[in-house]
């Protein structure tokens, strides 16, 4: 195995990485906005009402996204696999 294919496996792990954790992040990051958005318009300042909307919100987003998460980390794991395979 040659350093460019041991680059090209590392690359597509990072992209894999990406794309699973994309969803989740993008909503925690949404829902955090609109908390501190209504924190701000309303002039509550309690930190914990931050923490269980995120919370709920990024369950239900892994819920929802659950098989294309596994999809994409499935064709990650084949393609690592298959390259094990043919190296030995």
């Amino acid at each position: 195995m040659t350093s460019a294919e041991v680059l090209d496996i590392a690359s597509a792990g990072i992209w894999t990485l990406i794309i699973v954790a994309a969803p989740m992040m993008i909503v925690g990051l949404l829902v955090g906005v609109l908390i501190a958005l209504f924190q701000a318009l309303t002039q509550i300042q309690e930190q914990t009402l931050v923490f269980v909307p995120k919370i709920i919100a990024i369950f239900l987003t892994m819920l929802i996204t659950l098989p294309f998460l596994g999809a994409t980390m499935g064709g990650y794991m084949t393609r690592v696999v298959d390259l094990i395979v043919v190296g030995f």
